[in-house]
């Protein structure tokens, strides 16, 4: 295929062109008086959203060169919004700021390359100067702080709050929609998994359709169960017992499934089978994450055991077991403290080794299952429209308020980027030339977000910009809280930021624009022409017509 080329200025004027387009876009959103996006949807309602990389990832622009800018920028958004949750507008904001003040210096002559490592440094003494402000997140007060900024709703904050003082560091926080226009949050108590009742003639409750086993027995199998011989004195111990089974395998099917729903039926046998949870390898690990917390062992191949083995000494025991037609959930499991301990040191240690984020996040739902549980935030809202918008804002406040635990939080408001240029400052002293320039580069991009969230409350962000600046050295928690339009100390007032969001944004900004200021050329494919329009059908026998 044919291509189409732009060289030096031409080709990074096409980028900063796409760059400014999409940018435009995403940070109207920024600060308490952003502004939202309507996105629209090819079926459905269409989605309104102020989450700055679900608008970026829905831009794509018609002029190839001017795409490729408005892509690199997306990629910015994109990886911050991977590694930290949120500040994805921020973000995109800095990269704009970076290539509009590298472009206008290397159009008056300015070496890219040396260019770009200033910038580096002038990144990492800003990076080190929010790192040294940041201060620890202590108790629930400061997380809902920092849910509230996220989410811009106070009643957002404090739910994300109560959620993770409820599961603990180590639970695991799920948002889903709500049946009602409630928004509330349920904690799940002891594990659950995705895998409901194989068929609901097994159901105890047939007004719910749920299956509740108090006091059960656990046999926990990876193998398939399709002939009922090998389980016949399992089942003869349980008759004679008269406790509840619940059998959980990697499926049951023929004549051991119907077996097992005549006893049920009669009334012989109080018997409930799940299939097992995950696939491969992680269904291995899964069933010894339930063997464990129930005391249980599994019954497979691998640790010498086929069904035919299967006894009472195998079995697991919990006080209830619920199932329903999607999930089942283990209550009071009777596993040893010391092995549940082991179990989710061994999780603990993978997930440090882990450097896939799939498997990291799988790893942390089965630590949560074992040592802290899971929480459910259900998201209620009038209108479906609103219901998609209100679930942006609680996944986006929900992992600024995980950020926050990791690493701490800094003041918010743009304050801390304004914090940052003394130290930048400082780092110009004894260094000339082009890297002097590049280091300017980042400092002056260290003013936009303060600027741009002023500029979206309708005020004059400039004067805002040097008052605060003017405070620095005397108190750096200086700020200005642009939803009252007042000046004050942003820690008090609860305007926090997560410093994780904050230095991902800047680092990622600065590494796509020192990319896109060190561009020379930039190749497209060259556009198909449209096909000609068929030629007209012969009107042939239509003779003697005039």
């Amino acid at each position: 295929m044919a291509k189409i080329l732009k060289s030096n200025d031409e080709a990074r004027k096409a980028l900063e062109a796409g760059v400014d387009k999409l940018a435009d876009t995403v940070k109207v959103t920024l600060g308490p008086k952003g502004r939202n996006v309507v996105l629209e949807r090819k079926y459905g309602s269409p989605l309104i959203t102020n989450d700055g990389v679900t608008i970026a990832k829905e831009i794509e622009l018609e002029d190839p060169f001017e795409n490729m800018g408005a892509a690199l920028v997306r990629e910015v958004s994109t990886k911050t919004n991977d590694v930290a949750g949120d500040g994805t507008t921020t973000a995109t904001l800095l990269a704009q700021a970076m290539i509009h003040e590298g472009q206008r210096n290397l159009a008056a002559g300015a070496n890219p390359i040396v260019m770009r490592k200033g910038m580096a440094k002038a990144v990492d003494a800003a990076v080190e100067a929010m790192k040294a402000t940041a201060k620890k997140v202590s108790g629930t007060d400061d997380i809902a702080r920092v849910g509230t900024v996220s989410s811009g709703d106070e009643t957002i904050g404090k739910l994300i709050a109560e959620a993770m003082e409820k599961v603990s560091h180590d639970g695991v926080i799920t948002v889903e929609e709500s049946k009602t226009a409630e928004t509330y949050s349920e904690i799940v108590e002891g594990m659950m998994f995705d895998r409901g009742y194989v068929t609901p003639y097994m159901v105890t409750d047939t007004d719910k359709m749920e299956a509740v086993m108090d006091d059960a027995y656990i046999m926990i199998t990876d193998q398939k169960i399709s002939v009922i011989q090998d389980l016949v004195p399992l089942l003869e111990g349980i008759m004679k017992s008269g406790r509840k089974l619940v059998i959980i395998a990697e499926d049951i099917e023929g004549e051991a499934l119907s077996t097992l729903i005549v006893n049920r039926l009669r009334g012989t046998l109080n018997v409930v089978a799940v299939k097992a949870p995950g696939f491969g390898d992680r269904r291995k690990e899964m069933l010894q994450d339930i063997a464990i917390l129930t005391g249980g062992t599994v019954i497979s191949p691998d640790v010498g055991y086929e069904l035919k083995d299967a006894s009472m000494e195998l079995l697991g025991h919990a006080r209830q077991v619920k199932v329903d037609k999607e999930n089942t959930i283990i209550v009071g499991g009777a596993g040893d403290k010391a092995a549940i301990d082991g179990r989710v040191k061994q999780i603990r240690a993978q997930i440090e080794t882990t450097t896939s984020d799939y498997d990291k996040e799988k790893l942390q739902e089965r630590l949560a299952k074992l040592a802290g549980g899971v929480a459910v935030i259900k998201v209620g809202a009038a209108t479906e429209t609103e219901m998609k918008e209100k679930k942006l804002r609680i996944e986006d406040a929900l992992n600024a308020t995980r950020a926050a635990v990791e690493e701490g939080i800094v003041p918010g408001g743009g304050t801390i980027f304004a914090d940052a240029i003394p130290a930048v400052e400082t780092l110009m002293n004894g260094v000339e030339g082009d890297e002097k320039t590049g280091m300017k580069i980042v400092a002056k991009a260290l003013e936009a977000p303060i600027k741009q969230i002023a500029a979206n409350a309708g005020l004059d962000g400039s004067v805002i910009l040097e008052n605060i600046k003017s405070h620095v050295k005397e108190q750096s928690t200086y700020g200005f809280d642009a939803y009252k339009e007042v000046y004050c100390d942003m820690i008090e007032a609860g305007i926090v930021d997560p410093v994780k969001v904050t230095r991902s944004a800047l680092q990622n900004a600065a590494s796509v624009a020192s990319m896109v200021l060190t561009t020379e050329a930039v190749v497209a494919d060259k556009p198909e022409p449209p096909a000609p329009a068929p030629a007209a059908p012969d009107m042939g026998g239509m003779g003697g017509m005039y």
